[in-house]
């Protein structure tokens, strides 16, 4: 099967989450600076999660140009990741609205955790349908930053009880280990033209 499809359905959920997100703002009804700083935590939260999901969009989107093509397996691995990335706005607007709390916090770091299961998953399947001399097979590699994110998500999430802000700190850290640009499939790209 052809992949465009599933690129343009993944490319509208994800603008759909971005455009959720920020409709959460609610506009104040006064004029003065003093009626923005009560929406600085839920800012605070738009802007790592907008992060997140741009991380997850540019890294679907170099996934995808390794594609061939795509089987049933693959087309349900890839709604399972956009099931996890959909919840990203209601955590996002739970920790702004309650200034980074506890359970938020744990339930965002759940969600987070999930998504990096999800596009593991997504990303196995694909290996699993298109060989282990794949284009995609050689740019993963190790998957350092993709194992690494799972046990920081997991650490976040456990101490998130006691320390909110060494969860969010821990968010924060993943997110910037992964706004680095990845270069790997571009290069094996390149590499292969």
């Amino acid at each position: 099967m052809n992949k465009n499809r599933l690129e343009a359905f993944s490319d509208g959920v994800l603008a759909i989450i971005i455009t959720i997100m920020v409709l959460e703002f609610k506009v104040p009804t006064e004029t003065t600076f003093e009626a923005v700083v009560p929406l600085f935590h839920k800012f605070l939260s738009y802007i790592l999660s907008f992060i997140y999901v741009g991380i997850y969009w540019n890294n679907h989107h170099h996934m995808m140009h390794t594609v061939k093509r795509v089987n049933g397996q693959i087309l349900w691995a890839n709604l399972h990741l956009l099931f996890w990335l959909s919840l990203i706005p209601f955590a996002t607007a739970w920790i702004g609205e309650h200034h980074f709390a506890p359970f938020p916090m744990m339930l965002y770091g759940v969600i987070l955790l999930m998504n990096a299961i999800a596009y593991f998953i997504l990303q196995t399947v694909i290996l699993k349908h298109h060989g282990k001399d794949s284009i995609l097979s050689k740019a993963v590699g190790k998957d350092f930053k993709g194992k690494a994110s799972v046990v920081l998500y997991l650490i976040a999430v456990f101490v998130s009880k006691y320390y909110t802000e060494i969860s969010g700190a821990i968010y924060i850290l993943v997110a910037l280990m992964w706004l680095v640009p990845d270069k790997r499939i571009e290069k094996i790209l390149n590499e292969d033209n």
